[in-house]
């Protein structure tokens, strides 16, 4: 009990800090998700966007993970498939116990239902939303998950119950109903499997700033344009990069 308190507080505190003063009935879910999943915000397991909360890709494995998932097949479906137009569908099955006969998701993917920060990689995300799906219909799972959202689904409108400000609070928001800029390196840092800490720092390092923070917008989306381009072209020769700001993450801590 004193533990799931603990973790309660932590995620309040962390979701604060993230994204601002939270409505009461926002709160009410985070506390569900934490009593009933063990879901952290600090890891990145659930993301709090428009007002609502959603599970991510790695939220769920660590949910399949804790519960001893027996497997998880994935399998293309060629007919429905066609490479020209990047148009991508999956179907997805887990097993969440020997005995189980499995639960079956499918994701497709395409242009026009992905960010345009992860085009190129509409396969990758296919496969992902078909096991985000059947990882959700496996462990009772209602909420939709980051990963299965649409382009224009993603936001930066106020949370309900919010009231929105004159100005945007940073040079790295927006006002202009276009998706966030930290949103959009968030979708990277999971989409690619990053290390946050690393990636903050090697933003700073490219914007020429002490902090990411402190970069104008107009150099954020540059370093988010850069470093999905490197990801999609050489991930390994990205992360090695990233490693070489290790050191400095650690002096600095």
């Amino acid at each position: 009990m004193r533990g799931r308190v603990k973790a309660l507080r932590s995620n309040i505190a962390v979701a604060t800090a993230t994204w601002g003063r939270l409505p009461r009935i926002a709160r009410d879910g985070l506390k569900e998700l934490t009593t009933r999943y063990s879901l952290s915000v600090a890891l990145g397991d659930i993301q709090f966007i428009d007002g609502r909360w959603y599970v991510t890709h790695a939220g769920l494995l660590r949910i399949a993970n804790r519960d001893r998932c027996c497997g998880i097949r994935v399998v293309r479906l060629p007919k429905l498939c066609d490479p020209t137009t990047h148009h991508w569908v999956f179907r997805a099955t887990v097993y969440n116990s020997t005995r189980s006969k499995g639960f079956v998701g499918y994701g497709d993917a395409n242009p026009s239902n992905v960010s345009s920060v992860v085009h190129g990689a509409e396969m990758r995300v296919a496969e992902t939303r078909a096991v985000n799906r059947a990882l959700r219909k496996a462990y009772g799972i209602g909420l939709c998950s980051v990963e299965e959202l649409g382009s224009a689904s993603i936001s930066s409108g106020p949370a309900r119950g919010h009231k929105q400000s004159p100005e945007p609070q940073s040079h790295n928001g927006s006002n202009n109903g276009q998706p966030r800029l930290r949103d959009k390196l968030c979708l990277l840092i999971r989409q690619h499997n990053l290390d946050p800490t690393l990636v903050k720092a090697y933003a700073a390092d490219f914007c020429g700033t002490e902090t990411l923070s402190g970069a104008s917008r107009d150099l954020v989306e540059s370093f988010i344009t850069h470093i999905a381009a490197s990801a999609k072209e050489n991930r390994d020769g990205l992360v090695c990069k990233l490693n070489s700001y290790a050191q400095h993450v650690e002096v600095k801590q």
